[in-house]
């Protein structure tokens, strides 16, 4: 298998006004972002709002994307803490042949390295041809990966631990494996993350970022002067002050009023909130439609 690298948006979810997962919308807003330049995305990450959108909304979601000519682009997130259900949702993903998951271990019950490695043994042998992209985000799941566990699931399993998104920050600086991807889960550490081998970035705000995270991709690759990636870090520094998925879908509904649908404990951004994002982010010259003006 070729390994995964490139710029991955943490796609958003797109609702009805009854809460339900719009499965088209959701499915187009997915496949617009590789249009304009990811080279793939992570559909049910913590980003699409995954731990609280139905099971059954994500296998009719599923079904719809096996039919997408970007299916092969995908990273499939679970957004689960039942093991059982994580394989029987990876069972049916598999049966659709998507094989490339985005999977973070369990929240809420405390635990360390040696219960990971069983969580994650118990799905690859349940799962053989299954391709996985750990996890790594404590402030979400309570549990930090480390090098050690890493390696260790790499070695038991190095046909299906393919790699990494450390949204916490300790693994992408100093693990070095071969044939192993490793996403920072910032753009304040896509440059950075390249100069020291990583294969590129999975992000939320790739979803609004995307033109800008490629564009200083391809330039680190091409050997051109880095032009674009202050205004790149300084865009995701204005979005870090808040939830972050509530201020992309606050960003997003200024252009569709669908995006401001979101489930329930999460929330738009009130309106100071709002105003304060939105102006920091037009002095930046970053609106929906001057986002790649340097």
């Amino acid at each position: 298998m070729t390994k995964i690298s490139g710029i991955f948006a943490a796609t958003m979810s797109v609702l009805n006004t009854d809460l339900s997962l719009n499965i088209e919308k959701t499915i187009d807003h997915a496949e617009k972002l590789i249009d304009q330049g990811c080279h793939g995305t992570a559909i049910f990450g913590s980003t699409g709002q995954a731990q609280l959108i139905p099971i059954s909304e994500k296998i009719k979601l599923l079904d719809n994307l096996s039919d997408s000519k970007y299916k092969d682009k995908h990273l499939i997130g679970t957004g689960l803490n039942s093991l059982s259900e994580t394989i029987n949702f990876l069972k049916i993903a598999t049966s659709l042949n998507f094989k490339k998951f985005l999977i973070m271990p369990p929240a809420y019950y405390k635990y360390g390295d040696s219960e990971v490695i069983e969580f994650y043994s118990r799905i690859v042998k349940s799962i053989p041809e299954c391709k996985i992209i750990l996890y790594n985000f404590e402030k979400l799941c309570g549990y930090k990966f480390s090098i050690e566990c890493v390696k260790e699931l790499v070695k038991r399993f190095p046909n299906q631990i393919v790699g990494v998104k450390d949204s916490s920050y300790n693994l992408f600086e100093n693990l070095k494996l071969e044939n192993f991807s490793i996403f920072p889960g910032s753009e304040l550490k896509l440059l950075k993350g390249l100069q020291l081998g990583c294969s590129g970035i999975i992000t939320a705000t790739c979803n609004v970022t995307v033109e800008l995270s490629r564009k200083v991709y391809d330039d680190f690759f091409s050997g051109k002067e880095q032009l674009y990636n202050q205004k790149l870090c300084d865009v995701r520094a204005n979005f870090d002050k808040y939830n972050l998925i509530s201020g992309l879908h606050t960003f997003c509904s200024q252009e569709n009023e669908i995006y401001k649908n979101i489930l329930p404990p999460l929330r738009l951004l009130n309106a100071t909130e709002e105003k304060d994002l939105l102006n920091n982010l037009k002095n930046l010259n970053f609106t929906l439609k001057s986002r790649m003006a340097a």
